[in-house]
C-alpha cells in the first residue's frame, strides 16, 4: 500500500521568529481526506563534549514550555542556510565557553516526527579546550554550566533532570562508546 498523504490545501496559522504551524488538509492513502497540524522549524544541532578529565559538559537552563529548568548538552537553532558543522561549534562556544580541535556527526533525527519537521543534528566534539575569549550567550539566553560524570548524568536522568531526548541520547551514546572501549 502506498501510505503517502496528498496536500490538497494549506493555511498559515502562526510565522514567529523560531517557529511557524500550518494546517494542511490531505487526501488518505484511502481517498478519504483528513487535516495535520504541523510545526516547521529550521532544523537544531546539539554537541557531546567531554573534557580531558571525563567530565560531560551540560548546561542547565529554563524551559517556558515546561516551567521548569533541565540539564542538557549544549544545543542551538540553525539559522537559514548554516552549516550544521558550524552551527555545532559556535554553540558549543556560545554556551559553554569550550572551542574543539574537530567535531564529528554521530547522528541526525527528527524530534517530533508526528506533527513538526525539526531535524537535529548530533555531534561529538574532540578535543576540547577552553577558550579565553569565547562568544557569550544570546541575550535572552541564561545557563548555568555544569561539567558531570557519566554516573552523575545517569543520576540526573534518574531524578528527571536531564530529561529531554537529545540529552538521554548523548548520555547513553556515551555509556556504550566507554563499554565498547573496555
Amino acid at each position: 500500500m502506498n501510505l503517502q498523504e496528498k496536500t490538497i490545501s494549506t493555511k498559515k496559522i502562526f510565522d514567529g521568529r523560531i517557529i511557524s504551524v500550518q494546517v494542511d488538509e490531505v487526501e488518505l492513502p484511502n481517498g478519504k481526506t483528513s487535516t495535520r497540524e504541523l510545526v516547521k522549524h529550521p532544523g537544531a544541532v546539539a554537541v557531546i563534549a567531554v573534557t580531558e578529565e571525563g567530565k560531560i559538559v551540560l548546561v542547565e537552563q529554563y524551559r517556558k514550555p515546561l516551567e521548569k529548568e533541565l540539564v542538557e548538552i549544549p544545543a542551538g537553532k540553525l539559522e537559514k542556510g548554516e552549516d550544521p558543522e558550524i552551527c555545532a561549534k559556535r554553540e558549543l562556544e556560545e554556551e559553554t565557553g569550550y572551542g574543539c580541535d574537530s567535531i564529528e556527526l554521530v547522528a541526525s533525527f527528527y524530534t517530533s516526527p508526528g506533527f513538526a519537521d525539526e531535524l537535529i543534528h548530533v555531534y561529538v566534539a574532540k578535543g576540547l579546550k577552553k577558550l579565553e575569549n569565547a562568544a557569550g550567550l544570546d541575550e535572552d539566553e541564561f545557563v548555568n554550566l555544569m561539567e558531570v560524570t557519566l554516573e552523575e548524568a545517569l543520576e540526573l536522568i534518574k531524578n528527571q533532570r536531564i530529561f529531554d531526548a537529545k540529552t538521554i541520547y548523548a548520555v547513553q551514546y556515551l555509556q556504550l562508546a566507554l563499554g565498547a572501549a573496555k
